[in-house]
């Protein structure tokens, strides 16, 4: 069974396409929430101290930063 997945994005990110596109290609499902209209997913992402676009969250754990490197991000995605 696949795990939840919710990538956090702003508008004209070109990460957060290429994460996008990265989980398209492994056939993985994922819902996008846009942290300039989400609000409370604004408050999430501040209060766990995350300042950068994408934010990766699988089954309620964050990843940002270099934590989506290419390398970390296939061990990640090794569902």
């Amino acid at each position: 069974m696949q795990p939840k997945i919710v990538i956090y994005t702003t508008p004209l990110c070109a990460p957060c396409d290429l994460l996008k596109r990265i989980l398209v290609s492994e056939g993985l499902i994922f819902e996008v929430e846009d942290l300039m209209v989400n609000e409370a997913a604004a408050a999430l992402m501040e209060k766990q101290g995350i300042r950068t676009a994408p934010v990766l969250s699988i089954d309620g754990q964050l990843y940002s930063g270099e934590d989506l490197n290419p390398d970390r991000l296939v061990a990640l995605l090794d569902c």
